[in-house]
């Protein structure tokens, strides 16, 4: 869904003080090894950030490297929680 990468995006800038612009950041660009801002720490923020955002709930066992790999990939993910 278009809203959601939009909302992902913003979520990305917003949480991890990034300096891109929103169309900056396309379904294609990497996230964890990509951006220093992604470290373990920001992981957390990031997460916590995405469940107040969208109102919903990672599970401990759903985080992992895929899930951080794109802003594709992380969008994917925050539509299947919602359809869920």
């Amino acid at each position: 869904m278009p809203e959601t990468v939009d909302a992902v995006r913003e979520v990305l800038i917003d949480t991890l003080e990034l300096t891109q612009s929103p169309d900056e950041l396309t379904r294609e660009t990497a996230l964890f090894g990509a951006i220093p801002e992604l470290d373990s720490f920001g992981v957390v923020n990031l997460v916590v950030a995405l469940e107040e955002r969208f109102d919903i709930v990672i599970d401990d066992d759903e985080f992992g490297e895929d899930l951080f790999e794109s802003v594709g990939t992380l969008t994917d993910f925050v539509d299947s929680k919602l359809a869920a």
